[in-house]
């Protein structure tokens, strides 16, 4: 069987099967996180990284005795202070966005349930409200109409 033969005969398999995509979508498992936690998030993990860095450039000077030791030294410890910052600062953005934008429900969520509570006492208190002005009005009609 030569090589020609071979192919023939695969050629019915090959338009058969489904090509493979080179990329699947698949469903998220987590929500994406809202842009003003996404941005502080990428803002913080930048500084991390630069953090990192001169704190790595200020040991190895150091062990090389450079005179470039000292500065760095300075200046990763103020990167520390301020990496902190930027970290706290992604937890405070995120809480925030909570506090304002609500909770994310699922279906056994307790907010979800209180909010479902609320909105049909506040139907309910509306459609009271509306009958009592529609007896007031056929009550209060003045002149009989006979």
């Amino acid at each position: 069987m030569d090589t020609e033969e071979r192919r023939s005969e695969r050629s019915p398999e090959r338009a058969a099967r489904i090509p493979r995509q080179l990329w699947v979508e698949e469903p998220a498992e987590r929500r994406r996180m809202p842009d003003p936690v996404r941005t502080a998030a990428v803002r913080a993990v930048l500084i991390v990284a630069l953090t990192l860095i001169q704190a790595m450039v200020a040991f190895l000077s150091a062990m090389a005795g450079s005179w470039l030791a000292f500065p760095t030294m300075l200046s990763s410890v103020g990167s520390t202070v301020v990496a902190t910052w930027s970290v706290l600062d992604v937890w405070v953005t995120r809480q925030v966005w909570n506090q304002r934008n609500g909770v994310v429900s699922v279906p056994s969520s307790t907010a979800r349930r209180i909010r479902r509570e609320r909105r049909r006492a506040r139907r309910e208190a509306r459609n009271a409200a509306r009958q009592a002005t529609r007896i007031r009005r056929r009550d209060t009609g003045g002149l009989s109409r006979a």
